[in-house]
C-alpha cells in the first residue's frame, strides 16, 4: 500500500508501452491499484489490511512481461475500493450519499444491490468501507477526474490498435479469491475466462486461451461465476473487430491472501502466463477481423 494525498500529484493510471507496438493486443489491469488517498483511509472503518481485500493484488506485475512482447499494459493506481472502473459510470447506491443523486444514476443494478457499484459500499466478505455517508459531490468528482479519463485512455489505446492492425483484442486482467467455486462443478478453478457467453470475442480466442492454460496443468472455467464485467461487455464488439476477454486468476496460485504478500508461486505463474500469451497473441488473424474484412 502507498498512501497519497490525492491524484493530482500521483498519476491515477499509467500506460506501460513498448517502444513499438507489435501486437494487436491491449492488456488492462483495472483493479490492481494500491495507492490509497489519506482522506479515503480516514473515512474508512477498516484497517489497512481489510480495506485491500478487493484489490487484484500484483496482477499488473504478473502481466508486465507483455510490454517487451510488444503490447501496451494499462494499469490503474487508485484502488478498486475507492472507485471501480469496471462498472457503468454512475452505478451508485443512494443510501451511501448525503444529497440527491442525478436522475441518470443507475441505482437499481444487481452490483449496486450487492454493495459493489462504481463507488463500492463494501470490500469482499461484505465488510462496510465507510464510517459515514459521502457527499454526492465527492462521488461526482471521482467519476469526472478518474473514471472518465481512464476510459478515454482505454478507448484511445484500442482505437489506435484497431487502426494499426485492422482489429484489436483487449485482455482484461483480474484476480479472484481462492475460495471462489464454479457453480456447476463446485471446483475451485485456477482461471476463469469471461467472454460474456461468447458475445465479447470469437469462440476461437476463448478456446485457445483455455487449451493453452490447461496444457500448463491449470484448471479453467468459462463464464462461471464471472462472465466479464462492464469493460468486457462495453468494449467487446466482435463484428467491428473489437474483442474483449476477461481473465481471472486464483490468488492462491501466487499470494498469501491473509498477509497480502506474494508467494514463491508468483514467479512460476508469471512465466507460465507469458508462455501462454506468446501463443495466444500469435493466433491467426482471420477470426479477429471485422465481419466486413473477413467476408472480402
Amino acid at each position: 500500500m502507498k498512501i497519497v494525498t490525492d491524484f493530482r500529484e500521483e498519476p491515477p493510471f499509467e500506460i506501460l508501452a513498448p517502444a513499438e507496438q507489435r501486437l494487436p493486443f491491449v492488456f488492462n489491469s483495472p483493479h490492481s491499484g494500491a495507492s490509497y488517498p489519506q482522506s479515503f483511509l480516514d473515512a474508512s472503518r477498516l484497517d489497512s489490511l481489510a480495506i485491500r481485500r478487493s484489490e487484484d493484488a500484483f496482477v499488473d506485475d504478473l502481466f508486465a512481461g507483455v510490454v517487451p512482447m510488444g503490447a501496451p499494459l494499462l494499469r490503474v493506481r487508485f484502488p478498486r475500493a475507492y472507485l471501480d472502473v469496471n462498472r457503468e459510470p454512475y452505478e451508485l447506491d443512494p443510501k451511501m450519499f448525503e444529497g440527491r443523486l442525478p436522475p441518470y444514476a443507475n441505482t437499481r443494478s444487481l452490483r449496486v444491490a450487492g454493495g459493489l457499484g462504481t463507488i463500492a459500499r463494501i470490500v469482499s466478505e461484505s465488510q462496510e468501507i465507510y464510517a459515514h455517508r459521502l457527499t454526492v459531490d465527492e462521488a461526482m468528482e471521482r467519476i469526472e477526474t478518474l473514471y472518465k479519463p481512464y476510459h478515454n485512455t482505454l478507448r484511445r489505446l484500442l482505437a489506435q490498435t484497431h487502426v494499426r492492425f485492422g482489429f484489436a483484442v483487449l485482455i482484461d486482467c483480474h484476480s479472484m479469491p481462492s475460495s471462489v467455486r464454479c457453480q456447476t462443478t463446485g471446483n475451485r478453478p485456477d482461471f476463469i475466462l469471461g467472454d460474456r457467453y461468447g458475445t465479447s470475442c470469437p469462440v476461437e480466442l476463448t478456446d485457445l486461451a483455455a487449451s493453452l492454460l490447461k496444457a500448463k496443468g491449470y484448471t479453467v472455467s468459462r463464464n462461471k461465476p464471472y462472465a466479464g464485467g462492464f469493460i468486457t461487455e462495453h468494449y467487446g464488439r466482435p463484428a467491428k473487430g473489437l474483442h474483449a476477454l476477461q481473465l481471472e486468476i486464483n490468488r492462491g496460485l501466487y499470494m498469501d491472501e491473509r498477509l497480502h504478500q506474494p508467494t514463491v508461486g508468483m514467479d512460476r505463474l508469471a512465466l507460465d502466463l507469458m508462455e501462454v500469451l506468446q501463443d495466444l497473441t500469435s493466433m491467426p488473424d482471420a477470426p479477429l477481423l471485422p465481419l466486413r474484412m473477413a467476408a472480402e
